[in-house]
């Protein structure tokens, strides 16, 4: 797996959410920049989806069994923090629901996050990294 060229295509999809929710629905080009935005993650789909699937399963096995996992492109965050430097980070609230048997009761979220390519475990009171890219 070129493990690059995946963190470059999520990238890619962030920047262009970035982009898009900075414009208003009205604007001309909000309808092209979605329609790219859809291509992206089709792309993304198409290139990585099984690699994803796979690693999302490892990470479920391991913190949420019973909960089954969904298309690699649910556990992309909608609104990403980018830095001058290029590092990229995710509010508390980003990511898929799901049921950590460690932390009964508690609202848990996985979302994967780029550069580099990591998932996270978002609670309210952390950010848990359970998978990091090689």
């Amino acid at each position: 797996m070129d493990i690059k060229a995946l963190d470059k295509a999520i990238q890619e999809i962030a920047f262009k959410r970035t982009e898009l929710k900075k414009i208003d629905y009205n604007n001309p080009q909000y309808d092209d920049m979605e329609e790219a935005l859809h291509d992206l993650e089709d792309v993304l789909h198409e290139n990585y989806g099984d690699y994803l699937e796979e690693v999302l399963q490892e990470v479920h096995d391991k913190l949420s069994p019973d909960t089954d996992i969904l298309l690699p492109i649910a556990y992309l965050a909608k609104s990403y923090s980018i830095s001058g430097k290029n590092e990229f980070s995710v509010a508390h609230t980003e990511g898929v629901y799901v049921e950590v048997d460690s932390m009964p009761g508690k609202e848990t979220k996985l979302v994967i996050v780029p550069n580099p390519l990591r998932i996270l475990l978002n609670t309210k009171e952390k950010q848990q990294e359970v998978w990091r890219s090689k």
